[in-house]
């Protein structure tokens, strides 16, 4: 392979001012501000849409079923522009929201579903007895979820949605489609302006990199501090 490396190409001026390293950079802050606010919407709505599929009202757990089918099997792009095209024609309070708080939406309620699988999975490998003896001690059904079957749940849960929280910086990476100036849409400008795909390609890559493995330690960090003996991913 004859290909000549060029990694000056990333302190050359885009002609706006900065260097593509300092646009890179940005278009990293913008990813991860995209993620670190979808994760918090996915993670309540997630918490709470799951913690609805496992309680005795029927009709709540058709609601908490019903979120889950529609956001788990509309493809993520397809998420997007429906929230960025559809949704403000037909909601007017949406017309005002700027793309990046729409995308995040998208993105938080996609990843949502999936969180409230794994909560409801959580939850359903308790034993009965935790519910049963929280009740029994004199606790409302809410308050049992809240004090006994939720903390050990989210304790049992934590290494899938550490696959999660992984996943979501990754699938950020679809906020291109409207424009939002993360990594991906900077790789493909780049590129296109320098001719150096394969640096630019290869910079991005290492950025995902780090901060997929950053949140893994993260969440591994969190995984030993919580863990309780003789649960799933609670260690021995």
């Amino acid at each position: 392979m004859n290909y000549e490396w060029d990694w000056q190409v990333f302190l050359l001026d885009t002609g706006g001012g900065e260097t593509y390293l300092d646009w890179m950079l940005s278009a990293w802050g913008w990813t991860l501000s995209v993620a670190a606010s979808a994760w918090v919407i996915a993670l309540v709505a997630g918490a709470l849409i799951g913690t609805l599929r496992t309680v005795p009202n029927r009709g709540l757990g058709l609601l908490a079923t019903a979120w889950v089918e529609l956001f788990r099997n509309i493809p993520l792009l397809v998420q997007i522009f429906l929230w960025y095209h559809v949704l403000p024609a037909l909601f007017p309070v949406l017309r005002g929201l700027s793309t990046f708080v729409l995308v995040v939406f998208a993105l938080g309620f996609f990843t949502s579903a999936r969180v409230a699988e794994q909560v409801r999975a959580g939850i359903q490998s308790l034993p009965r007895g935790q519910t049963m003896a929280g009740l029994a001690m004199g606790l409302t059904l809410p308050q049992t979820y809240r004090h006994v079957i939720l903390p050990m749940a989210f304790r049992i849960i934590v290494p899938p949605l550490t696959s999660e929280s992984m996943n979501i910086i990754k699938n950020s990476s679809v906020a291109f489609a409207v424009s939002i100036s993360e990594l991906t849409l900077f790789a493909m400008q780049a590129q296109e302006e320098t001719s150096r795909g394969i640096e630019v390609y290869l910079g991005v890559t290492s950025l995902y990199m780090v901060s997929a493995f950053a949140v893994n330690r993260v969440m591994a960090f969190i995984e030993a501090r919580v863990r309780v003996p003789g649960f799933v991913g609670g260690g021995k």
